[in-house]
């Protein structure tokens, strides 16, 4: 770096007179840095703010806790058993009152209930509602649940058995 670049950087850094920063160069014998510390004990040059740098997390303001940040999360999912069983109980109780058992009957609607008098249908006479409904079958019924949620997986398990009693019904007929 030549003489006159050395200048002309001094004079921006220490925001200084060109004759100013060319004297203070002169007097550290070339050496920017002495030129400048040399400018700054006159008084002539504007100090620059002082920032430190720390990797400490005490000295940052926006430092965030992860063991706080874990502890509150932690926390929140803290409920109390008895909670934690009302809530799923809840949503059981959505899904069994928002969706309805079908019975058809060549495309005739013969029985349209809520799933959860099917679920009490079963809890209080398990074997009979299975066998009505193997029965049911053999009759050309066909079963569904409709309603808000998606239940095309159970209904093409439904599907499946109805075929399945078909297929059955017609190699008896072929005897």
């Amino acid at each position: 770096m030549d003489e006159f670049e050395k200048v002309e950087k001094l004079r921006q850094r220490a925001d200084v007179s060109y004759e100013e920063a060319k004297k203070a160069l002169e007097e550290a014998n070339g050496d920017l840095l002495d030129a400048m510390i040399l400018l700054e004990a006159q008084g002539k040059a504007v100090k620059g703010e002082q920032t430190t740098r720390s990797t400490t997390y005490d000295d940052q303001k926006d430092y965030v806790s992860v063991v706080d940040t874990v502890d509150k999360s932690s926390r929140k999912n803290d409920k109390p058993l008895g909670q934690k069983l009302k809530h799923l109980f809840h949503l059981i109780w959505i899904k069994i009152r928002d969706n309805k058992f079908v019975v058809e009957r060549n495309d005739n609607n013969i029985i349209d209930v809520p799933v959860w008098v099917l679920i009490v249908a079963i809890m209080l006479a398990f074997w009979p509602v299975c066998v009505i409904l193997i029965v049911g079958l053999f009759f050309n019924c066909r079963y569904a649940i409709l309603g808000a949620d998606d239940a095309s997986k159970i209904n093409n398990v439904l599907d499946k058995a109805g075929d399945a009693v078909d297929k059955v019904k017609d190699e008896f007929d072929k005897l």
